[in-house]
């Protein structure tokens, strides 16, 4: 909170504040953090309700002792806050999620919406916490008057689940197909959180492998996180200077531009819904490399669109300097890319988003 207006994790603020654009009023229940305001926060547009809840963690024994005294009371705040609500919008997986999705039963007359922001595929091995959450919002008699928003077509799904996407830039954003130069030096970027879940590791070794190879590769990393640390120490053991810059957490715009720069972006992400920023890149015409999880292999249509990553460094690394022979195939698969994500804008996400209201 800063004078009296909430802020949050950017990406979900400016979702949610097209949501709050079509409602009359909005009331968020969450828990509190005391951190500073980072350029990656947004404020909510329209004023909102606030409603307080503890944070719950399962990361550790005093953790999960602490959660047992937490959970009645987020659940006992959750009933009035449904109660009050015309419409119940829920945002899966996690740990708060857990416990919207089981209070949510108790109204099936309420009309609701789930955002599974997570990785939907029917085979992936997850917690068994996602698997109960994706459980009970499938289940149609468990959970009625609801659709659940699912990153990709899955087959044999109930009822509930509806294929959904998300978005960063508008219409009128849109930039002409071009052709970027694919002159050396290469520039690859990796924009998301340095948590090991994100792989930014990997993504350091594999541009020193390039370097190792003789390739004339740089790699600018946008994010912050708990491995920021570790990075820092692998940059300077392998003399890597002049070929990474971390930039930490920056705002939207450096983004773009940043974008709008680079040849290529690499997420070796363990896991992932729909990740926005590989849509980002190719709305660019930055060619992705990216993990084969969730909706991905999709979206690359398989290969053509970008790479796919097998996380073995050796191969990963030779089939990419395979790959930068052919320059004629990198600008088709650019353009392919920049043709799909142009399909996917906030104008295309408000429209679906005002059908669901």
């Amino acid at each position: 909170m800063k004078e009296d207006t909430c802020y949050g994790y950017g990406p979900y603020v400016k979702e949610m504040n097209i949501w709050n654009s079509h409602v009359k009023n909005i009331e968020v229940v969450g828990h509190k953090v005391d951190d500073p305001i980072t350029p990656i926060d947004l404020p909510y547009k329209n004023q909102v309700r606030f409603t307080e809840i503890p944070e719950t963690s399962l990361t550790s024994y005093k953790e999960i002792l602490l959660s047992i005294f937490r959970i009645p009371i987020i659940f006992f705040k959750l009933l009035p806050a449904m109660r009050r609500a015309d419409h119940i919008h829920l945002r899966c997986p996690g740990n708060i999620g857990l416990i919207g999705v089981i209070a949510q039963v108790f109204f099936p007359a309420k009309k609701k919406t789930v955002k599974y922001a997570g990785n939907w595929d029917p085979k992936a091995i997850q917690p068994w916490s996602y698997r109960l959450q994706k459980y009970i919002v499938s289940n149609t008699i468990l959970t009625k008057n609801t659709q659940v928003l699912v990153y990709g077509k899955w087959e044999n799904q109930s009822n509930n689940i509806t294929p959904f996407f998300t978005a960063t830039y508008p219409k009128s954003k849109i930039p002409e197909l071009n052709t970027k130069a694919y002159t050396t030096p290469l520039k690859v970027i990796f924009v998301g959180s340095l948590s090991i879940g994100k792989r930014p590791l990997y993504a350091l070794q594999w541009m020193q492998k390039c370097k190792e190879k003789g390739m004339q590769v740089t790699l600018d990393f946008y994010g912050d996180g708990q491995e920021r640390e570790g990075l820092e120490l692998y940059i300077k053991t392998h003399q890597l200077q002049d070929n990474v810059i971390l930039h930490g957490n920056q705002d939207a715009g450096t983004i773009e531009k940043a974008y709008k720069n680079t040849h290529f972006m690499i997420l070796p992400s363990k896991s992932e819904g729909w990740p926005k920023v590989v849509a980002e890149a190719m709305f660019w015409g930055v060619i992705p490399l990216v993990t084969p999880i969730s909706c991905v292999p999709w979206m690359l249509d398989h290969g053509k669109r970008g790479i796919l990553l097998t996380l073995d460094v050796e191969k990963d690394v030779s089939a990419f300097a395979k790959a930068v022979k052919d320059t004629s195939n990198l600008e088709k698969m650019a353009r392919l890319g920049q043709q799909w994500s142009h399909q996917y804008t906030l104008d295309d996400f408000e429209e679906a988003i005002k059908k669901l209201l």
